[in-house]
């Protein structure tokens, strides 16, 4: 959230996407799933649209960016683990509920520090967002739950998408050339894979 508030909104969202890319490296250690090579292969092209993006050697590597694909590796880490506990049978509200606390936890002294009044609009936007939020946590934690985390995140890109829409209508923040190659070479890396193991599977 700290990012989205420092660099353009797709820009945030799509280091942030780099999640299921950090989830081959977490389940290589605590799922003892091993990588085929066109993972390897997929994880190091991602990582270099991710660069577009950050832009190296540009405003000291553009820290709010860094902090972006740090948040995207540490979701990398939860989908993980939500892939392990689902193993062991234990539900899907249990774990959004620890998350839950866990965050606000956290978060509770930033709040206390830095809380100003906020006007009826703006409380109206953030319950809206934190509702939102909340629903596409349940439904993330069901999908990787059930399911491998190399078999359902090209859909989460999709996310991507929204956010450029959005960024572009309320916000008009146009991404640059560079970004955006680093936006294809991302999401294409996350639709190749998902197209290879669909097409493996029908064989």
């Amino acid at each position: 959230f700290w990012a989205i508030d420092h660099i353009a909104l797709a820009d945030a969202n799509i280091l942030n996407k780099m999640s299921p890319f950090f989830a081959i490296l977490f389940s290589l250690f605590l799922l003892k799933e091993i990588p085929t090579l066109s993972d390897w292969i997929a994880l190091v092209m991602a990582f270099i649209g991710a660069a577009l993006v950050v832009k190296p050697g540009a405003d000291i590597l553009q820290a709010p960016a860094l902090v972006a694909l740090l948040g995207g590796m540490g979701a990398g880490f939860a989908y993980t683990c939500v892939r392990k506990l689902g193993g062991r049978r234990e539900r899907g509200p249990v774990i959004v509920a620890f998350f839950s606390v866990f965050t606000s936890l956290m978060c509770a002294p930033f709040m206390v520090r830095d809380y100003k009044p906020m006007s009826p609009w703006q409380w109206f936007c953030l319950l809206g967002a934190g509702s939102c939020a909340a629903i596409a946590q349940f439904a993330v934690t069901a999908a990787y739950k059930f399911a491998p985390a190399r078999e359902i995140s090209v859909f989460d890109y999709s996310q991507v998408l929204f956010a450029s829409l959005w960024g572009i209508l309320l916000l008009g923040e146009f991404p640059d050339g560079i970004s955006i190659a680093g936006y294809v070479l991302i999401i294409g890396c996350a639709v190749g894979r998902w197209y290879r193991l669909q097409h493996s599977h029908s064989d």
